[in-house]
C-alpha cells in the first residue's frame, strides 16, 4: 500500500524569518477581514439599545428572517414581538415590515403583516415591503419608496449594527432595539455570517447603489401616519 505523500511545508516556513513573516500576513489578513466589523460597532455610537431605552420615532422597521411552514420563523417572531411592544407603548405610530417576496410561494411580508394584525396593530399601521431582499435594499426602499427619515430598527443584536449603518448611509435617521437571543447553532451562524456582511455594508455604503427593484413612491408610510 503507497504511503501518503508528506505535505510540503509553505515557502520560507524552514527559517525564522520565514515563519515570522507568514505570522504577519496572517495578522495584516485577519485586521483587514475584521476591520468593517470594528467600523460597526464604532459607528453605532450608542444608538443600539432596548425597547426600553428606544426614542419614539414616526417609525418602527422590521427586518425579514425567514419563514417556518409559512409563519415567522421563531427569530422572525422576537423580532416583531419587539415591534409590537414598541407599538403598544406608543414609541412608533407604523411599523414597516420588510421582507423577500421573490417568490409566488413565499412571501415574508405577508406572514409579518398578518402576525402583527392577529395581534392588535391595526391593518393601515402595518406597511409591507415586499422587494427587501436584503438589508441594503430594506434600508434604501424605506427612505426612496416609502419615505422613512426618522425610524427605530429592530433586529437580533447581530445583525441590528449593520441595518443601523445601512439605514443611516441611506439618510434615515435611525436607533436600533437589538433583540436578545440564547446562543445557539442559528445564532453563531448569523454572527459568522456578518463577518462578509459587514464587508459588504462597507462597499453597499460607499457605492449607495439602487436596489435590486426600486419602483416607484408608495404612500403606505404616510397613510398610516396620518390615520
Amino acid at each position: 500500500m503507497r504511503a501518503p505523500e508528506r505535505l510540503r511545508p509553505l515557502p520560507g516556513w524552514g527559517s525564522r524569518r520565514g515563519r515570522r513573516r507568514w505570522f504577519q500576513a496572517v495578522v495584516v489578513c485577519s485586521s483587514l477581514a475584521l476591520a468593517p466589523s470594528a467600523w460597526l460597532w464604532i459607528s453605532a455610537d450608542g444608538r443600539v439599545g432596548t425597547v426600553d431605552s428606544a426614542p419614539g420615532a414616526p417609525v418602527a422597521v422590521v427586518f425579514g428572517a425567514g419563514l417556518l411552514d409559512g409563519e415567522p420563523s421563531p427569530y422572525l417572531a422576537h423580532r416583531l414581538d419587539a415591534a409590537l411592544e414598541l407599538y403598544q407603548r406608543q414609541k412608533v405610530r407604523a411599523i414597516l415590515v420588510t421582507g423577500d417576496n421573490s417568490r409566488t410561494d413565499y412571501d415574508e411580508t405577508d406572514a409579518m403583516r398578518a402576525y402583527l394584525v392577529r395581534r392588535g396593530v391595526p391593518e393601515v399601521r402595518v406597511v409591507g415591503d415586499y422587494a427587501g431582499f436584503d438589508t441594503w435594499d430594506s434600508c434604501t426602499r424605506a427612505r426612496r419608496i416609502f419615505g422613512v427619515d426618522h425610524a427605530v430598527l429592530v433586529s437580533q443584536t447581530f445583525h441590528v449594527r449593520r441595518a443601523l449603518a445601512l439605514c443611516r448611509a441611506a439618510g434615515i435617521d435611525s436607533y436600533a432595539v437589538g433583540v436578545p437571543e440564547d446562543p445557539n447553532a442559528t445564532w453563531y451562524y448569523g454572527g459568522l455570517r456578518e463577518i462578509p456582511g459587514a464587508g459588504k455594508a462597507v462597499l453597499n455604503t460607499l457605492l449607495r447603489s439602487d436596489p435590486q427593484f426600486l419602483g416607484p413612491h408608495e404612500d403606505g408610510i404616510s397613510r398610516a401616519l396620518r390615520d
